[in-house]
């Protein structure tokens, strides 16, 4: 930042912006006698400021450089800055007072200071008096902060001095979201989130702060509380990382269908992150909306079905119908195995179900016996409503991992949804988001 001083005046005034060193690399180390000519070169590098008399022997890759400009700041990161006001007279100087003022594109903000700034004081000859405020910028785009002294001269004049300080806010991350609407309640989120800076930094949360309309469940960590991820959260710059959210409607709203469309703000990202040696950032970004829900007329819930089971084991899951439009339906279930040497399971079933009225449910269990390794797929499952010659196909009911029969551990339920998810992944939409500060 550069100060440019028209006018004399009884005191000075300097503002330095407070920041973390940074590391930087050695370069090439040569160690040679006093006597030999290469010593020429030692003496070149000991005399740039960063490396020292025998630095080639300490095997070091970096070390620490104090800053030679204003740097970079980030959106969510805090401007520290260190204000002072020197008496440059032989003379006191009376009722001196600093005031700081940090102008954006929409706003201008009053920077605190303490008492001993901000009221009235005499400055002693040589005396000086200064102070250090910090402010966490909310805004992209320019920022100028303006420092003004005032103070009283000894022939009683009022003067005032004022200095501005021009410098950019940058965003420092780049979130896109990807939503998918399960058949049952359930929500799947995925965060991408991707470093846009000209630094690595490390993610410290990732979190979904949920509204008072929804469940959030991360699917980032094992049931042992081990981070999925192989590595910390460690970002170089224009890498990206993602994350996971189960999200499911609190229990008054999924019951009513009508209620349920209406709900689809699911809550805000809260990321904090590291930069640096430390410099802490942290941004929520707006509010998040699930894709809308689609009223059918039917809805189909599988309940009580095991992740994985052995093969040849008949495995049996319950199935919740609902009827979600306005007219009675008297429906027959029926689900056919298809008899051939690529069969992946076998059974059937073929019954009627009660009438079930406007908003009524019914549960019916389902069975099945696998015949091949690997993740199978039951379907389909056809609903026929008797009463109206409507037909129904579900083409996907339940997933499964089947499994050797010596396997004796079963796969998580965190294992089990995200399999499903992968699975659904042609059914995501991706949208920007827009940041904000918390």
């Amino acid at each position: 930042m550069e100060m440019v001083d028209p006018d004399a005046h009884l005191v000075a005034l300097k503002v330095m912006r407070l920041m973390r060193p940074t590391l930087v690399g050695l370069g090439p180390m040569v160690t040679c006698e006093p006597t030999d000519l290469v010593q020429r070169f030692n003496y070149t590098q000991e005399s740039d400021g960063i490396t020292g008399a025998g630095a080639e022997t300490l095997a070091a890759g970096q070390v620490l450089l104090l800053p030679q400009s204003f740097g970079s700041i980030y959106l969510g990161e805090t401007f520290s800055s260190y204000i002072c006001v020197h008496n440059t007279t032989t003379h006191p100087v009376e009722c001196v007072t600093v005031k700081a003022d940090l102008q954006s594109n929409t706003s201008r903000i009053n920077l605190s200071l303490h008492e001993h700034v901000k009221s009235p004081v005499v400055l002693a000859p040589g005396g000086t008096i200064d102070d250090v405020i910090r402010y966490e910028v909310k805004e992209i785009g320019t920022h100028i902060l303006v420092c003004e002294v005032n103070y009283t001269t000894p022939a009683g004049f009022a003067q005032s001095l004022r200095k501005f300080f021009k410098f950019q806010v940058l965003k420092p991350l780049d979130v896109k979201t990807k939503f998918y609407n399960a058949e049952i309640d359930e929500i799947y989120l995925e965060a991408q989130i991707q470093n846009v800076t000209t630094s690595p930094f490390c993610l410290e949360k990732v979190e979904l702060d949920s509204s008072e309309d929804y469940s959030v469940t991360p699917l980032n960590t094992l049931p042992n509380g081990e981070s999925v991820f192989t590595v910390k959260h460690m970002l170089q710059p224009n890498n990206s990382c993602q994350f996971l959210y189960c999200i499911k409607p609190k229990a008054d709203i999924a019951k009513d269908i009508d209620t349920l469309r209406q709900f689809n703000n699911v809550g805000k990202l809260d990321i904090v992150w590291r930069s640096n040696l430390g410099e802490k950032g942290r941004l929520q970004t707006s509010q998040l909306q699930r894709l809308p829900f689609e009223c059918k007329t039917l809805r189909l819930e599988v309940m009580d079905a095991k992740n994985t089971i052995k093969i040849g084991t008949v495995f049996t899951f319950k199935c919740r119908v609902t009827n979600t439009s306005e007219q009675p339906m008297k429906l027959n279930v029926r689900m056919v195995s298809k008899f051939s040497p690529d069969s992946q399971y076998s059974g059937c079933a073929d019954f009627m179900l009660d009438l079930l009225k406007s908003g009524e449910s019914a549960e019916f269990p389902l069975s099945v016996c696998p015949s091949k390794l690997g993740l199978i797929k039951v379907s389909p499952l056809i609903l026929t409503n008797t009463l109206q010659n409507e037909q129904f196909t579900i083409e996907n009911v339940v997933d499964v991992f089947v499994v050797t029969s010596d396997y004796n551990n079963d796969p998580t339920t965190l294992q089990n949804k995200l399999i499903r998810y992968e699975s659904a992944a042609n059914c995501f939409t991706q949208k920007q988001v827009q940041l904000q500060v918390v």
